[in-house]
């Protein structure tokens, strides 16, 4: 067991961050843990390339298009 020393403004960021079923060294490996999980996850992800990457973008473009027309049709449906 070791002893780490903090200031009074980390333990009180880290008490926040704690669960109620929580020791602060639970909480301390799940912190820990949590970095090497993102990057697993992030691993595991398909990559896209440029063309894919432009495909979403038209998608996009294109949803946002339709999804404004509609907002602004509704609103002006009771004028």
């Amino acid at each position: 067991m070791s002893t780490i020393r903090v200031s009074d403004e980390v333990k009180e960021r880290l008490r926040d961050l704690k669960r109620d079923d929580e020791t602060f060294d639970d909480l301390l490996d799940r912190l820990s843990r949590s970095e090497k999980d993102v990057e697993a996850i992030a691993e595991s992800l398909p990559s896209f390339d440029e063309e894919d990457i432009e495909e979403m973008d038209r998608a996009r473009e294109r949803l946002n298009e339709s999804s404004l027309g509609a907002a602004f049709a509704w609103t002006q449906r009771d004028h």
